[in-house]
This record gives C-alpha cells, sequence and structure tokens, in this order.
C-alpha cells in the first residue's frame, strides 16, 4: 500500500473508534494510549481468528466433536456399547437418545439428529426420500417365544398354523414385529389374538414367560432364560437395521467416523450364521 493509502486507512479506522488513534511526534506521529488499546485488541483478535481456523481446519480433516444419534430400544442395546468401544480414543462424542419411531418419522427425527438408527421388516420395500440416504447395517431374524412348559417348549421349529389358537403378546403397529404377525395372519387366515401391545421387549417377555401368551422377539433381543425360542417355519420373519443421515453428512469427520464404528460394531453379527 502506498503511504497516502495507509493514511487514509488510519483516518477511517480512527472515525471508526471514535477517538485519536495517532498524535505527532516531530515530522513523525506515534500512537495515542487509545491507539495503543487498540493494537493490545486487534492482537487478540487476530489470535481468535488464527484459533478458530485451525479449530475449523481440525474438523474438516480429523473426526472431533459432539455426534447426536437416536435409536430404537433393542438396537441401541445390542449394538450401542460396540459402537462406543470403536469410537473409543477418539476426540468424537456420541451422543445417544432413545427414540422408539416407526421408520416413516426418519425424516422428522433427523432434524434434530445426526444419525439415526432405525429398523423395518425385512420384506418392506425400502422408500426412497431425497432428504434421506439410508444405509443397511445388518439383518435380525424375528423368532416366536413360549414359556419353557408351554406345549410347544420341546420344539425347535414351530408352523404358523401351529399358533393359531395362542393368545399373542406383541409391539405397536408399525413396527417390524408386528408386520411379520400380519403374515402369520395371511398364512393362516385366522387373525392373532392379541391380548397385550407393548414396546419394551423385557416386559413382553416377562409376560410370555408368566404363561400369558406367545411372542414373537428378534433374536438378538432375548435374554430371559425361562423363555423358549423357536424359529418360525414358512414365513419369512426378520427385520433389517438401517442408518440414516442428511445427504452429504458423511463429509463430516465425525460423522463419518459413527458410521464406520457401525459398520464394525455390525460385522461379527452379520457374519455369523444366525444373522444370515
Amino acid at each position: 500500500m502506498t503511504p497516502s493509502a495507509v493514511s487514509q486507512q488510519l483516518k477511517v479506522l480512527a472515525r471508526e473508534a471514535g477517538v485519536p488513534l495517532l498524535e505527532p511526534d516531530g515530522r513523525r506521529v506515534r500512537l495515542t494510549d487509545a491507539g495503543r488499546a487498540l493494537v493490545l485488541r486487534a492482537d487478540e483478535v487476530l489470535a481468535s481468528l488464527d484459533r478458530a481456523s485451525a479449530e475449523m481446519a481440525l474438523y474438516r480433516e480429523a473426526p472431533h466433536g459432539v455426534v447426536r444419534l437416536a435409536s430404537f430400544p433393542s438396537g441401541a442395546a445390542l449394538l450401542l456399547p460396540r459402537v462406543l468401544a470403536e469410537l473409543a480414543g477418539m476426540p468424537v462424542r456420541l451422543q445417544a437418545s432413545d427414540e422408539d419411531l416407526p421408520p416413516t418419522e426418519v425424516s422428522r427425527l433427523l432434524a434434530d439428529y445426526d444419525v439415526v438408527l432405525t429398523h423395518r421388516d425385512d420384506r418392506t420395500p425400502l422408500r426412497p426420500d431425497p432428504r434421506v440416504v439410508v444405509r443397511t447395517l445388518l439383518r435380525e431374524p424375528i423368532d416366536v417365544v413360549v414359556a419353557a412348559d408351554h406345549r410347544l417348549a420341546r420344539h425347535t421349529r414351530v408352523h404358523p398354523a401351529e399358533l393359531a389358537d395362542e393368545d399373542w403378546i406383541s409391539v405397536r403397529g408399525g413396527f417390524p414385529v408386528d408386520d411379520v404377525l400380519l403374515s402369520i395372519a395371511t398364512v393362516t387366515g385366522v387373525q392373532p389374538r392379541v391380548t397385550q401391545r407393548l414396546n419394551d421387549f423385557r416386559v413382553i417377555e416377562s409376560l410370555v414367560a408368566t404363561g400369558w401368551g406367545v411372542a414373537l422377539m428378534p433374536r438378538w433381543a432375548v435374554t430371559d432364560p425361562r423363555l423358549t425360542v423357536l424359529t418360525l417355519a414358512d414365513v419369512r420373519a426378520g427385520r433389517v437395521y438401517e442408518l440414516a443421515t442428511r445427504p452429504h453428512a458423511e463429509r463430516r469427520p465425525a460423522v463419518a467416523a459413527v458410521l464406520s464404528a457401525f459398520t464394525a460394531a455390525v460385522a461379527p453379527l452379520a457374519d455369523s450364521k444366525a444373522g444370515r
């Protein structure tokens, strides 16, 4: 810049500051007390900008920061400990919340979350949504569970016709387990007699174990030792785990790290015989 250009800039700065910043010093000028104070503040501002630039570069180049996750409870119980173990040591904090909502609510959930773990019946076609990117993780079989003293407890496999006269403990409509129950109705021609609808699998297990009915449950969600698990014949019964994000969310390194952690977490399950 020429001396005159510098002089003009200094005059503009003095007008913006509202106080004199320079004073005569023989043939030269020097900073006033206000001018020296402004220099110190300018140094602080420039240092803050440098720190901000460095932090933004860190976010661009390496996983860093908070990623908000919504997941259905049984999926979180199965995968969240594994995902957190995969992220251990990274400067990424996964902030998880449970949201027990059907897949139709995914788009709404992405207004508040970076990643949504959801599930759907494996015979339900994926409905494309330009505002949502869906990644398939794995398939989990859905089995029939009965009490240890149930008439079918000595079996390992059960046909839908054998269940036609049972009382059912099921989940609310719109979820994968209930979709399988509708498939049983189609095969048998008999509408299942649902006595309770609950979305907490621990409660469902307790009711079945104490003889209040039979139920369908995802295979890896069964924990009660009092239950007998039966494979369902003649009906394709399973649920598909999916991760949903907004388009291009993976460009943020922290989100990409969480997606990779989920992929690593499901690998042992996806490779197992039960998952195929």
